[in-house]
């Protein structure tokens, strides 16, 4: 996932950003996402227009924006058909456009996320029948593939927002911002919504549940793909089919994500060496240790640890 080609509309003056409140106004979902980008409207002025609508305002009006996004609770029942299919057409015809919360399954309903990685709220995986044309979801906080932006919603609305201000005005604005929030740390987009896999798969994908509960519960020593597999019943092909079909990666790899992010945390939040980290998530070599998490998140075990110094 990259954010290159969306910060490349720093460039624009004045920036112009739809967002479609389909929601309640005091959610979290809702005010997580907004409350950013209104400090970020107040720092920079006439240099970012942020427009905030209604669905029956926004399918009413004819402006253009750089980026426009349809957002809902989980809770929140689905916009009239002939409704959500003019609101999603009109945020369609912005340079980059998509979903937060509810929004992204109306957004994916549409058919228009087809082969693309979205991050939905877990909460609304058992409603994802209805979508023909099949998107990729990832248990991701947020996502970005071409065009398409999503973001789970919640409190990650929040890390979404900041994130998006970073992206388009850059780190000082990021930092004002969060300094006027009180807040400390961004989540990346790779973080993981933060929810018991039973809940989130459950009866849907017992199977695959039972997989990943395996492979959280084997950080140390990790497991074989095949070992899984024969663990929950399984053959090595189906149990890829439904890794691909629901998250989006093969096994090997979301394992190898988890053992990462299992990493990041304890150099974040512990004094154990950096092999000793290594160790403790199944990295017998540091150099392979130090290459994978540098893929996943661009930077080094060792520039991980200085950056927690550094903050404190």
């Amino acid at each position: 996932m990259s954010f290159d080609q969306l910060s490349r509309l720093n460039r624009e003056q004045p920036l112009r950003v739809l967002l479609v409140n389909a929601g309640e106004p005091d959610s979290l979902t809702w005010s997580g996402l907004v409350q950013p980008l209104k400090l970020a409207q107040r720092i920079l002025r006439n240099a970012f227009e942020l427009a905030v609508r209604t669905p029956e305002q926004a399918a009413s009006e004819a402006a253009d924006y750089h980026l426009a996004l349809l957002v809902g609770d989980e809770q929140q029942p689905p916009l009239p058909d002939e409704l959500a299919r003019v609101v999603i057409a009109r945020c369609r015809q912005a340079g980059f456009w998509g979903g937060v919360g509810a929004g992204v399954l109306w957004v994916a309903g549409s058919g228009a996320c087809a082969g693309l990685r979205i991050a939905l709220p877990w909460s609304l995986y058992a409603d994802t029948e209805h979508i023909t044309e099949r998107a990729i979801l990832t248990p991701h906080l947020f996502e970005i593939d071409g065009r398409l932006l999503s973001c789970c919603g919640g409190s990650a609305s929040l890390d979404f927002s900041l994130t998006l201000v970073e992206c388009l005005f850059g780190s000082q604005v990021q930092a004002e911002i969060k300094e006027a929030l009180c807040i400390d740390r961004v989540r990346g987009h790779e973080e993981r919504q933060r929810v018991a896999l039973q809940a989130r798969f459950g009866a849907l994908q017992p199977k695959l549940s039972e997989a990943v509960t395996l492979m959280e519960a084997n950080i140390e020593e990790p497991l074989s793909t095949d070992d899984i597999a024969s663990l929950v019943g399984l053959s090595r092909r189906q149990l890829e089919r439904l890794f691909k079909q629901y998250l989006g990666s093969l096994p090997s790899r979301y394992y190898l994500e988890l053992r990462l992010q299992r990493a990041r945390q304890l150099l974040l939040e512990t004094n154990h060496s950096i092999v000793q980290v290594g160790l403790m998530c199944g990295f017998s070599s540091g150099s392979h240790f130090s290459t994978a998490f540098g893929t996943l998140f661009g930077n080094t075990p060792r520039e991980e640890r200085q950056r927690k110094l550094a903050a404190s």
